[in-house]
């Protein structure tokens, strides 16, 4: 293997994630054999040198990627202090030391990633990549067209003025309006902060895809490996984005089967959410930003 630096190994055995393994450096947990080092640019090759994090001697795990439906009510972290159930919990069958891609707020659920991976981790958590993030929401009562607006152009959230995101309306029923949002960033608990700062009532949040990866068929509580596509196209456009060529223009976000197509790669208003996804939008027949005046889709039964 090539030499390469200290928290990329690290990382990339899935000891924790790159951040994570600077700072186990820097604290002085990790010997090349034998010697303490706390320099973060030192470098090793895996494959001849004896490294070892807190007397322990690192042994490499195959990578694995997964993709998990998340429920309400679970932790997304790889513990808890106050005993609740945490999204390890639900995974069953994999050897591997998995964490957590960024976090879901405890009462919402759906697109999760897990690892063992810190290089992915880092790669689709570091603001400069822009991931993209797709929710559903459900609101009591109407949204206006300039609330929708606000949120499109840029919503004070108290301490800084959220990023525009793409938004729009997606099934009227009863006394609550769902609408998908789409953005690019992760402040804490930002969408529920928008929602607060202009004054809706935010009563259900779903994230129903990440990175361009959707929990289509995936029941909730459920987990499934990336395909070997996926997770090359998560290499190419996150991890390795350099190595993208002109014969691949897809921008970041696009699921397979959309190479070559430019704007917004997002038309979830078509997929079918259906029985499995019963806490989100039924059915939708049309993108109704391409046709304002459409019938309304029939309410769910």
């Amino acid at each position: 293997m090539a030499v390469m630096r200290l928290q990329k190994i690290l990382a990339s055995a899935g000891v924790a994630s790159r951040r994570k393994a600077e700072e186990f450096i820097e604290g002085g947990r990790v010997s090349v054999n034998g010697k303490i080092v706390k320099e973060l640019g030192a470098k090793a090759d895996p494959a001849k040198d004896a490294i070892e994090v807190d007397g322990t001697r690192l042994a490499a795990e195959k990578p694995i990627v997964l993709l998990m439906n998340k429920p309400r009510g679970v932790v997304s972290t790889a513990s808890d202090p106050e005993g609740r159930e945490t999204v390890l919990d639900l995974v069953k069958g994999y050897k591997q030391r998995l964490f957590p891609v960024g976090r879901l707020d405890f009462a919402t659920s759906g697109a999760l990633l897990l690892t063992n991976d810190g290089n992915v981790a880092y790669a689709l958590t570091h603001p400069k990549h822009g991931v993209e993030k797709t929710y559903h929401l459900k609101i009591k009562g109407e949204v206006s067209e300039e609330v929708l607006e606000k949120w499109r152009r840029g919503v004070d959230i108290g301490d800084v003025v959220t990023r525009p995101a793409e938004v729009f309306k997606v099934e009227q029923e009863d006394n609550f309006t769902w609408i998908e949002v789409t953005i690019k960033e992760g402040k804490n608990r930002q969408l529920r902060r928008m929602a607060e700062a202009t004054g809706l009532n935010l009563v259900k949040l779903k994230r129903i895809a990440f990175a361009g990866l959707t929990i289509k068929g995936l029941r909730i509580g459920e987990v499934r490996e990336l395909t070997e596509k996926e997770k090359a196209r998560l290499l190419r456009d996150y991890v390795n984005p350099a190595n993208r060529t002109r014969k691949s223009p897809r921008a970041p976000g696009l699921t397979e089967g959309q190479e070559g197509r430019t704007g917004s790669p997002r038309r979830t208003g078509k997929e079918k959410w259906g029985r499995n996804n019963a806490d989100g939008p039924g059915t939708r027949g049309r993108d109704h930003r391409a046709d304002p005046g459409a019938k309304k889709p029939r309410k769910r039964g």
